[in-house]
């Protein structure tokens, strides 16, 4: 009986877990003091100087793409102005080359129309001159050709050939002026 001797506790009041012990309290309040100072000290310096570089980096990106931006758009600003101008002088050089070809065309339009008569003039020339040779030639022929009729019609031969020239000269002139028919001033000769 040993065992059955033992005297049992009396029943106390069991403890509440929402209320802890003071000492427990008091060692978990230094606890929670210790390492909210070390957090305060080490810890949320680091933390702000971390916040801080990188609110510095946001806003120096932001800044930095402002100024991309502001300067991509002077850049598209100059090469807008840029290819205005550039239009425009490629219309001016279009207009100088139209106004130029037309130019052209009419200089080389009076060009041909000139070298077309001086050709017509020197065609008609020609012609003046193988026509006159012609008549002159025809002239020669048909006075030998009379002279020789004459001679056989008459039954002599004209030895006087001024005479026959003039004759035959006389004859033409007449018959050019189309006086052949009267025949009265041939005979009288």
């Amino acid at each position: 009986m040993l065992f059955a001797a033992a005297p049992t506790p009396t029943p106390t009041a069991a403890p509440n877990p929402l209320a802890p012990d003071g000492s427990e309290l008091v060692i978990g309040a230094v606890a929670f003091l210790i390492v909210f100072a070390v957090l305060a000290m080490v810890l949320i310096p680091r933390i702000n100087r971390i916040l801080e570089e990188r609110t510095k980096a946001i806003d120096g990106g932001l800044k930095q793409a402002e100024d991309a931006q502001a300067e991509a758009a002077r850049v598209l600003e100059e090469y807008q102005a840029e290819l205005a101008q550039a239009r425009h002088e490629a219309a001016q050089i279009r207009q100088q080359a139209v106004e130029q070809g037309a130019q052209f065309i009419s200089e080389r339009q009076l060009q041909g129309a000139a070298e077309a008569q001086r050709l017509v003039d020197a065609a008609r020339a020609d012609i003046q001159d193988e026509r006159e040779r012609a008549l002159a030639s025809l002239r020669g022929d048909v006075g030998d050709f009379a002279v020789e009729l004459a001679s056989r019609v008459v039954g002599e031969p004209l030895d006087k050939e001024a005479r026959q020239r003039r004759i035959v000269e006389r004859f033409l002139a007449d018959l050019e002026e189309g006086q052949i028919g009267e025949g009265s001033e041939i005979e009288a000769q």
